[in-house]
């Protein structure tokens, strides 16, 4: 779409407002709004102005300005404002230079997109990833200097079975059996039900929406594969909707990957192939009707997974999901139809077109831009230089003895450990100029804040184990 079209599209449907949205590095959409008298075929070359200083991560406050340049391909009609409003995802520029900005992750996606482009493998990389989400009825928190806690509630929740409800009706999902009972143990159909439409409205196309194992009102939607800057705005829009939804009707949404302790986490399992002039370049007559590519490209996912976890596990409530012997694949294998391997080739079909690799460490609480092109270089790393997967494990992997799992590496057990890992391991994602020093050295330094952060504070079952030493 040109300007001129978005401009019109905004006519069209009455627009009075136009939200300008764009993404801070650590993955939470931003925004502001100006009349729409504001907007015209300039804009798209200007830009809009705002205080960068302010964003977690990005400028110093000596050098604030900074640009929102909307992109008009992205132009929809704002689903949750009461008067009409158009929005517009944004790339970040200097106001001087009109360079792109280094840290804007969408850019940084831009950029992989381009790199893949330039190697001549193929011209599209495309991403379907299944973000989980819970649904609460009420969420407190709090951390100050006498005390510590959160309460979770959930009309779904086990905890609530004997709770007086007046009545208290039951069908209230048993933990790990959420995964899935038809209405009424099944709460929350008509709620995803529209989410579903309202992710339509934005041009999110959805295939399938679900309960998911945990109870407490635990979900999952899945978005219909798209090339990776796309799938990048998409999951933006997939978290605002899912959110927005949730909030008008009296519930709220949270994409931390942990937050009922002894039941399943969210994970983000995340299908990815890449394309050349329309014909699937993972598909073949190996293994699993994968491609010799498609095992280097695996190959390179598995060997730079400790690293690729700072980006795609990237906090520090992600490493109370990938704990050993628990439901998450923290063992750095590969194998068809096999959940509880890093990788799985899905065999629902055997269709060429259907020939891809789920990478399924990932959660939901990471940057999208960011961490589908970091497993995009990994993957790229892999076919360059030709590394191999090594044999499949097409055993139930978390029944195998510590002696059967030797030689099988693991994700890192702490956001520490991802942190340390990409230290040692980034030149692969320097390709093409794809990330940046600067990015990755900043992204370093807000991660360990973070989990600085968490190790200052005493944790309330150190009360329970300690306080009587």
């Amino acid at each position: 779409m040109t300007p001129k079209e978005a401009i019109e599209f905004a006519k069209e449907n009455g627009a009075k407002m136009v939200d300008l949205k764009f993404c801070d590095l650590l993955g939470t959409w931003q925004h502001f709004s100006v009349p729409i008298s504001c907007l015209n075929e300039e804009s798209f070359e200007e830009g809009f102005g705002f205080d960068g200083s302010s964003m977690r991560g990005w400028q110093v406050i000596h050098a604030s300005d900074m640009l929102v340049m909307p992109d008009p391909n992205t132009v929809f009609m704002e689903p949750f404002c009461e008067q009409p409003t158009i929005s517009f995802i944004c790339n970040v520029v200097d106001p001087i230079t009109k360079e792109a900005y280094s840290r804007d992750p969408r850019y940084i996606a831009q950029k992989a997109e381009i790199y893949l482009k330039s190697t001549g493998l193929a011209d599209t990389a495309y991403f379907g990833p299944e973000a989980e989400f819970f649904i609460f009825n009420d969420i407190r928190f709090d951390q100050n200097e006498r005390c510590g806690y959160y309460f979770i509630d959930s009309i779904e929740g086990r905890w609530n079975s004997g709770r007086e409800e007046n009545p208290n009706l039951g069908y209230k999902p048993r933990y790990k059996e959420g995964y899935f009972p038809v209405p009424p143990m099944d709460k929350f159909q008509d709620l995803r039900t529209e989410m579903v439409l309202e992710m339509q409205k934005v041009g999110v196309v959805a295939e399938c929406q679900h309960h998911e194992v945990a109870t407490g009102g635990q979900a999952e939607i899945d978005m219909r594969f798209a090339p990776l800057v796309k799938m990048g705005d998409n999951l933006m829009k997939y978290k605002y909707v899912i959110k927005n939804v949730a909030m008008r009707k009296g519930f709220t949404v949270t994409f931390m990957p942990k937050p009922i302790f002894n039941d399943n986490g969210s994970g983000m399992h995340v299908h990815q192939s890449l394309w050349k002039d329309g014909q699937n370049l993972f598909a073949g007559d190996r293994y699993g009707g994968l491609s010799e590519l498609a095992f280097y490209y695996i190959g390179g996912i598995l060997k730079h997974a400790p690293a690729l976890c700072a980006f795609t596990n990237p906090i520090t409530n992600s490493y109370k999901r990938l704990v050993p012997g628990f439901e998450a694949p923290v063992n750095l294998a590969y194998s068809s139809r096999n959940r509880s391997a890093a990788v799985r080739i899905p065999m629902y079909s055997p269709s060429p077109k259907e020939k891809r690799v789920e990478v399924r460490f990932p959660d939901p609480s990471c940057n999208g831009y960011l961490a589908f092109a970091a497993m995009l270089m990994a993957g790229l790393d892999g076919i360059e230089n030709k590394i191999h997967p090594g044999e499949p494990l097409d055993k139930d992997i978390y029944s195998l003895t510590p002696e059967e799992l030797k030689g099988v590496p693991s994700t890192p057990g702490s956001l520490e450990e991802a942190i340390k890992a990409l230290e040692e391991d980034y030149e692969f994602l320097l390709k093409g100029n794809v990330f940046t020093e600067d990015v990755i050295e900043k992204w370093i330094e807000r991660k360990r804040f973070e989990a600085s952060e968490i190790q200052l504070r005493p944790h309330p079952w150190e009360f329970a184990l300690y306080y009587d030493i």
